[in-house]
């Protein structure tokens, strides 16, 4: 049975650990947060990534938690709503779609459920280097013993440590969009029922929705930005960075602001993408953000872990132990499919892409029967 190490705990690292254990593999799940991360923004399954969804059995669990938005407002500077819709919100598209829209932490449950009983997770540790040969890779920990394991997946994100491990400087293949996301939760101070609001001042906006049976809100608040001099994993220094933009809104400052700086689910990222000429070095791989980062901007990042999670598991249970014909067969399906997806982010800025374009990305790749 051949081992394989997954580094990140999040949707697409627990998706492939499960899909791999069908497939007859051992995965071991290493996170760097001490548990599954909580809080972040809603996030989309759309197109095929629903039929990996439904083929992980998890269809009806993620229709059962999905957000029941009725529409949403858009606001000037002041509050003051200058349009509304009923039909479709910038956060999941057209409401009658058969698209889900859900909670990030909502799915991350329910996929390390269907995950942790055929894999090994280990949370609060990290990889910290990576050694490769012919028979296998080394991998050292920031607090277990090294180990050795056939593959290893870099399924961590945006500053994935395997793509800088195995890669090299994370700066050579980081695209920057121009801006900032912060997302973050607070009371429902302002009252929404099942409804967003949308608001922009200048180079700074944001879009709020209503969770949690309408007790509390997701704020998503972006600016526009050059990369920022700063250490990405300091919280307190984001959490300062976005108070600072926050307070120049001309409405609901005050309460955003300190929304920011008390919410224990903080987060703030640039938007960037990720472009490589080759996901996969030796017996190292990525996967989802580590290797295609589309950003929030795309809505399609969610899509692009699930598909790419049944892509490569399934490469690799075809393959016969032949690692380097399964990564190079799930690099020939996953690239056209992730170049649509990630040209979203960037079709229409400061705003979302055509539903035509969405429609055409989200259903470009057919799963395997």
């Amino acid at each position: 049975m051949q081992t394989v190490l997954i580094s990140g705990g999040g949707i697409a690292g627990s998706a492939l650990a499960h899909l791999l254990s069908r497939h007859g593999f051992a995965p071991t799940v290493v996170e760097r947060a001490p548990g599954l991360r909580r809080g972040g923004q809603a996030v989309d399954i759309r197109g095929v990534a629903l039929d990996v969804v439904a083929r992980m059995g998890l269809l009806e669990q993620a229709q059962q938690v999905r957000t029941r938005m009725r529409g949403m407002s858009l606001l000037d500077a002041h509050g003051k709503e200058i349009e509304r819709s009923t039909e479709a919100t910038y956060s999941s598209g057209r409401l009658d779609s058969d698209d889900i829209e859900l909670l990030r932490e909502d799915l991350v449950q329910l996929l390390y459920e269907r995950a942790r009983d055929d894999a090994e997770y280990v949370f609060g540790d990290g990889i910290t280097a990576l050694e490769q040969d012919e028979r296998e890779a080394r991998v050292h920990f920031a607090h277990a013993a090294p180990r050795t394991f056939d593959l290893v997946v870099g399924a961590d994100g945006l500053h994935s440590a395997v793509r800088r491990l195995a890669f090299g400087p994370e700066e050579d293949v980081t695209h920057h969009l121009g801006s900032y996301l912060s997302v973050f939760s607070a009371d429902n101070f302002l009252g929404l029922d099942n409804w967003q609001v949308w608001l922009r001042d200048g180079e700074a906006g944001f879009g709020i929705m209503p969770v949690r049976d309408n007790t509390e809100l997701r704020i998503a608040f972006g600016f526009c930005s050059e990369p920022l001099d700063g250490d990405h994993r300091d919280t307190e220094w984001l959490r300062q960075t976005v108070a600072e933009r926050l307070a120049s809104l001309r409405w609901e400052a005050t309460r955003l602001t300190k929304a920011a700086g008390e919410a224990p689910d903080f987060f703030c990222e640039a938007m960037a993408q990720i472009r490589m000429e080759r996901w996969s070095h030796g017996r190292a791989v990525l996967l989802g953000d580590a290797g295609y980062c589309a950003s929030p901007l795309s809505g399609q990042g969610t899509s692009l872990a699930l598909v790419g999670a049944h892509v490569l598991a399934d490469a690799l249970g075809r393959a016969d132990g032949d690692h380097g014909a399964a990564f190079a067969q799930y690099e020939e399906r996953m690239r056209p499919f992730v170049t649509l997806n990630q040209a979203l982010a960037t079709e229409n800025p400061g705003g979302p892409a055509s539903e035509e374009s969405v429609t055409r990305a989200k259903n470009a790749l057919v799963l395997d029967h």
